[in-house]
């Protein structure tokens, strides 16, 4: 069966543009521990990266059995962006995928808006993304791994899903682009993403994805 051409790319954010997946559970974990609770982080890496922020602080409050302070979220995201500004960088290889794409291409993140701001902000790849090209999953309260935003970003491109590419780095945001029915690039540095039947195809360097993101694709 022939793969369906390539017409579109969505890009995750965190942890596949930008380095800020390592940073945030920082603050996270440093921030939880003032509270009695030790995460190692790996362990957060896995249970936390990529997953809707409300479902994080739930898994935290149900391990400390209590309650966070009402304002533990504001608080959390003063001290996420605060280290952001200061420490983040854009995954290697970001800026030289984006400007050699001849496709049409946009970020859609779990995160709210004003983060995704700051970290496209924060690392110069701002540049590569109009406003129009950048969806969060607060403007329709609907978190990966459900495909809702990820089929909401391809309305608005005006491309078929099964024509969508989706770059991610969580098994969150990697489901999700399967539910869409996407052609899904599973990203990791550090090692190799999925290879099972499912048809996610695993990159290791975002250089990796410059073949299939031209106009000129073999299909």
């Amino acid at each position: 069966m022939n793969t369906p051409k390539i017409e579109a790319v969505i890009f995750d954010c965190d942890g596949t543009l930008v380095d800020s997946e390592t940073l945030s559970l920082t603050v996270l974990i440093e921030f939880v521990a003032e509270f009695g609770l030790e995460i190692p982080h790996e362990e957060a890496l896995q249970q936390f990266a990529g997953n809707e922020l409300s479902v994080v602080f739930r898994t935290i409050e149900e391990r400390l059995e209590h309650s966070l302070p009402e304002d533990f979220l504001e608080r959390f995201r003063e001290r996420q962006i605060a280290v952001l500004k200061q420490q983040l960088q854009a995954i290697d290889g970001a800026y030289d995928l984006l400007a050699s794409i001849s496709l049409p291409f946009c970020v859609a993140s779990n995160a709210p808006h004003n983060k995704i701001a700051v970290c496209l902000k924060t690392t110069g790849l701002d540049q590569y993304f109009a406003h129009d090209r950048i969806f969060s999953a607060y403007d329709i309260q609907v978190w990966k791994p459900e495909p809702d935003l990820f089929l909401k970003a391809a309305h608005e491109i005006g491309v078929a899903p099964e024509n969508c590419a989706v770059v991610e780095d969580s098994s969150f945001g990697i489901n999700a682009g399967l539910a869409a029915g996407m052609q899904v690039f599973a990203f990791d540095p550090h090692r190799p993403g999925p290879t099972d039947d499912s048809g996610v195809r695993s990159i290791q360097h975002l250089d990796e994805l410059k073949p299939f993101f031209t106009s000129s694709q073999k299909t």
